[in-house]
Parts: structure tokens; sequence; C-alpha cells
């Protein structure tokens, strides 16, 4: 994302360096990476590694790998994240659905829940519902380690989740050793631990504050304080984010690069939109609100109160059961924004989209391709993939909104 590859040596610049190293560490694997080749890519000296890393190594982020031959002089010990040292939650609050899950420093989902939700049964219900499914995610226990605290989710579902959730989870997690604290790259706890909570859902909304806006559909969540209000019940960190933002995020630090739009398909549509490899969320979060532009003068009426939506024409073929339409206008769409930003590559995702992806496939290529034959460009110009993780990748890129600040995966 939004990062350099060089590193500083001044002590003011020391939590950018350890991003720097971390994030190497994170993208070599288990096949780790030697100190001079860590020196060598990020530019800083051999004594300021040796020293990152002993405190990484000492705080359990980083451990061994084993031995590489060298072209001279004695075998290397190359380095490796560990990747249990950490978890993050990242949770999908989506229009009818709850999705959480648990993912390790490197992004790997360790668990995962899913259970029905009406974003539309108002705070209370929907706050409840989110304590109650990370409680539960967390009293398992540490996912490498077998659990003893069926117990606990079960005491807190029978006190009633709605009041005393927090208090049930505050118990697992420290039942099962997993700590809560807020991280940044240059203080980061000793393993194991709970970096905090990501939640993805539709916007808009504002991300710096965590407050949500009128949902489309969903008015009474105007203004509402999201943010605080879970971390005041989960104990943990919180950080809000659109939904095609998160899944945005996800696939870039996952390694998709260049420019591209993650559309997103499901109960609504909308894209989160990555520009030179950094996440774009514009002045106000606003940015990619692709479902509302009107492709339909006077067309049908959309719940945003326009009428024409790219939404509002999707969901209604989909209703038709015609995929084809919904593919054709989808891709109609994806072409305009395209044309828009210049973008790389659309990349396809959401259930509705995971539940019939080579229509959508075949239908959004087949639009941009006519329109690259029109203006004379190569015909795969903009290329048009399924996005990896099918309806899962929200709850996937939630997680990132914990874990990719802590490798300097900035986001704008």
């Amino acid at each position: 994302m939004n990062r350099t590859d060089a590193g500083v040596n001044l002590l003011g610049l020391r939590s950018h360096n350890t991003a720097l190293v971390l994030d190497l560490l994170r993208t070599a694997g288990g096949d780790g990476i030697s100190r001079l080749e860590l020196a060598e890519r990020t530019g800083l000296t051999p004594q300021a590694v040796s020293k990152i890393t002993a405190r990484l190594r000492q705080e359990g982020l980083a451990a061994e790998a084993g031995r590489r031959a060298s072209t001279g002089g004695k075998p290397r010990t190359v380095l490796r994240l560990v990747p249990e040292a950490g978890h993050a939650v990242g949770v999908h609050l989506d229009r009818d659905e709850l999705r959480v899950v648990l993912a390790r420093l490197d992004g790997r989902v360790v668990r995962e829940r899913r259970t029905p939700l009406s974003l539309g049964a108002g705070a209370r219900p929907v706050l409840d519902a989110v304590t109650r499914e990370v409680t539960r995610l967390l009293a398992a226990g540490p996912p490498d380690a077998p659990s003893t605290a069926a117990a606990v989710a079960a005491g807190a579902e029978a006190a009633g989740a709605g009041t005393t959730a927090a208090v049930a989870e505050s118990s697992a997690v420290a039942a099962h050793g997993i700590a809560v604290a807020a991280v940044t790259p240059d203080r980061i706890p000793v393993a194991p631990a709970l970096l905090g909570v990501g939640v993805a859902l539709p916007g808009p909304l504002d991300h710096a504050r965590g407050v949500l806006h009128r949902v489309t559909g969903f008015p009474e969540w105007d203004g509402f304080p999201l943010r605080d209000a879970l971390a005041e019940r989960l104990g943990a960190p919180v950080v809000v984010d659109k939904d095609t933002n998160a899944a945005a995020l996800g696939l870039a630090v996952d390694g998709e690069g260049g420019s591209f739009a993650c559309v997103h398909l499901g109960t609504g549509l909308g894209a989160g939109l990555v520009i030179g490899g950094t996440l774009h969320r514009g002045a106000r979060t606003g940015a990619g609100e692709f479902g509302h532009q009107v492709i339909q003068l006077d067309g049908p009426p959309c719940s945003c109160g326009n009428r024409g939506c790219v939404e509002a024409l999707c969901l209604a073929a989909l209703g038709r059961g015609d995929t084809g339409e919904a593919a054709r206008v989808l891709g109609e769409a994806a072409a305009n924004l395209a044309g828009l930003l210049d973008i790389d590559a659309v990349l396809l995702g959401g259930r509705a989209i995971a539940a019939a992806p080579e229509p959508f496939l075949h239908g959004v290529t087949a639009v941009l391709r006519a329109r690259a034959r029109r203006e004379g460009s190569p015909e795969d110009a903009v290329r048009v993939r399924l996005a990896p993780h099918g309806a899962g990748a929200v709850a996937r890129g939630a997680a990132q909104l914990l874990l990719a600040p802590l490798f300097g995966r900035e986001t704008g």
C-alpha cells in the first residue's frame, strides 16, 4: 500500500523501519530471509537491522528459520515471521448476515463464524449479535491450542449475551491467554495478542471517526458512532470501514498490484478502489459508491432515492433470474469506472457473483472488451478476474484494517 521500501536510520523513524522489516518477513513466508537481505532491501545498515530483528525475536514476532548457504563465509541465519504471535478479528456486517473471522499476523484465517442478521433490526440487536459472535470466536481459545472454554461462551449465552457479553468475552480472552492491546509497529505486545477488531459494512460512513451515515436502505443508522459503541462493549480497539474498502485492502495486501477496482455485488453493490497501490477512500470515505451511479435516466427507483442506479438495475435483473442482464449492466458500469480512472483491472466479488461466477465474468469481460475495441485499445487493457476468497473476502479484509498498518501498509 502507500509505503516506501527504503528505510531511514533515524531514531524518530524507528517504527517505520520496524514495519519495513516486518513486511519483508511476512512476504518471505516460511522460507525466511537473512539479515543481510533485509539490509539490502530496506537500505538500513546491518547494525540497524540487527537491533530491529533482535527486538522482534525478543517480543516473539520473529524466529530463526534455519541457515542458508552463502557465497562465502559461514552460512547465513534466516529469520521468519511468527504468524501465531498476534491475531485480528474481522467482522463483515452485511444487510442480512454477520460473518466474523480470526486471522493471524500473516492474514491467514484460522477460525470463522456466520449467522443470519438483519441490519435493519436496530443498533441494540446488531451490537448484541456482533458482541456475541466475537465472544464465541475468541472463547474457543488460541487457534493452535486445544479449547477448554466451551462453557465460557455457553455461560455468556445463558446469562444473556446482550448484557453480559463484554464481561464474558473478557473472561474468555483472559482464560486463554489472548491479551487485548493497542499495537503500533514500534511497540508490539508479546504473543499471543489480539490487535483489535475490524468491522466492515455497507456505506456511506466516516472511516476516520467510525460513524455511520445514511446506510442505503437503513436510514436509522445515520450518525451512529459504531466504532466507539463496539470498542466499549468489546474492550478492544475497533476500526470501521466500508465493506468494499476492506475487500480491496485485503487484495492489495495479498499482492494485487497496480490500480484496480474491487466490485462487490451481494445484497447491494459497491466498489473498493486501489490507485497506484494505495486504497483510495476519498476525503469523506465516499470514493467507490459505485452502485449509485445513474446509468438509466428515469429508470426504476433505487432505495437511495435516485432512479436508474446500477444497484437497482442489477438487483432487479437478479430478482427476475436474469443473470446475463445483471452481468451486462454491471459491465457497463465497470466500463464507466475503468474509463474514468484508467485502472488496470476489475476484480469481481460478493455473494451474488460467487453464486454465478462464470456468467458475471464473461458478461463483464465482454462489455469491457467491446468498449476497448471501439476506443482502439487492446482488448485486455483492463483485466477482469474473480476476486479470491469469494463471499469471505470482506471479513478477511476487515481483519487487515488492523494488520496492514503493522506492516507499513498505510491506506489513503
